[in-house]
């Protein structure tokens, strides 16, 4: 190994910097030269690069985002991408590549190793969705959940001294672990998740009893991908990113009408959007995700090529790619039973 790559797709995500930064001091103990790949897999394909060293990572740890910057460019959407892909890795004479990413950026290396294209490929999982089966965390969730949590406390204040009822939007396309994780968290008096659809009537008989019971304001935390019973997905527009995903967005502005036709009470709603996966990581997220970056530069010395780091319980494991982009991890019954103990 002399020469490696690293690239970080997909949404961005706080503790990028700290996987970047595990990689690079990692592979300075070997003498192994770091490529940094600008924009995700858009970076091989158009050869866009630049040398990492240690001083060039010395700073960034704390930093939000990334410093190699993102896209969501899906090299199989077009086949030749593909071989511009294969044919850029070795003219850059890389030796192995760090895969920084989620579902999607994952799913493009484990077809690479797969189809076996000569890419000798490891990745790290990265989701503030927490949405990636093969490990019990991604970096980046617990941020977003400390962020999505302090929203809420302000907005019971203001939801109080107005005696409104507030709906947040929270990010979750297919998985509600934000919504469920920073619900419980801030203490709101219903969750709407995609795993378990609602009737509307529930969330409505919930905040009338508070009423009854002298409690003046509600707080309903409801994920992106959340539906109500009878009700289509709310999208933005019908437009596909590169990955085939429709656009998410709006159920709190139609939950929040719905509420407050049915009830009468004064409703608003907030969409926190991309405030959850901006800003500094926590120190969970920074320490977790150097524990990533150098568990994916050990990968690489031993060549376990089509794994990626893993979280398994305190410890950071190696567990095959293809277990993060199989199967989602969502919500199961039992954790949403947990916090509907508190609804109302």
């Amino acid at each position: 190994m002399e020469r490696i790559g690293v690239l970080t797709g997909g949404g961005d995500c706080p503790g990028l910097n700290a996987v970047i930064r595990g990689v690079v001091r990692k592979a300075a103990l070997s003498n192994i030269k770091v490529v940094g790949i600008k924009n995700g897999w858009k970076g091989l394909v158009n050869i866009d690069t630049i040398d990492l060293d240690i001083d060039k990572v010395a700073d960034i740890l704390p930093k939000g985002g990334t410093i190699l910057g993102t896209s969501r460019t899906n090299p199989y959407k077009n086949f030749e991408d593909v071989g511009k892909v294969i044919a850029n890795y070795k003219k850059l004479k890389l030796d192995a590549l760090v895969a920084i990413g989620g579902e999607d950026t994952l799913g493009v290396a484990n077809k690479l190793v797969k189809e076996n294209k000569g890419l000798n490929i490891v990745g790290c999982p990265k989701t503030i969705d927490n949405d990636l089966s093969g490990t019990d965390c991604t970096f980046g969730f617990d941020t977003a959940i400390n962020i999505v949590t302090e929203a809420i406390d302000r907005l019971q204040t203001t939801a109080d001294s107005h005696h409104r009822v507030m709906v947040v939007e929270v990010m979750g396309r297919h998985a509600g672990w934000i919504a469920l994780h920073s619900g419980i968290a801030g203490s709101a008096d219903f969750i709407l998740i995609p795993e378990a659809p609602i009737n509307l009537d529930e969330i409505c008989n919930v905040i009338t009893k508070q009423r009854q019971r002298g409690k003046l304001y509600s707080i309903i935390v409801a994920a992106e991908g959340a539906q109500i019973q009878g009700k289509d997905m709310v999208t933005k527009d019908q437009i596909l990113d590169a990955f085939g995903h429709v656009i998410l967005g709006g159920i709190g502005e139609r939950l929040a009408k719905m509420i407050g036709n049915a009830t009468g009470f004064e409703t608003r709603s907030v969409v926190l959007g991309h405030l959850q996966r901006g800003g500094s990581p926590s120190a969970f997220d920074r320490v977790i995700a150097t524990k990533f970056g150098v568990k994916a530069m050990e990968l690489v010395l031993a060549k376990k090529f089509g794994y990626m780091a893993s979280l398994q319980g305190t410890e950071v494991k190696e567990v095959p790619i293809e277990l993060a982009v199989g199967t989602l991890k969502t919500v199961d019954a039992k954790s949403y039973d947990l916090a509907k103990t508190f609804f109302g």
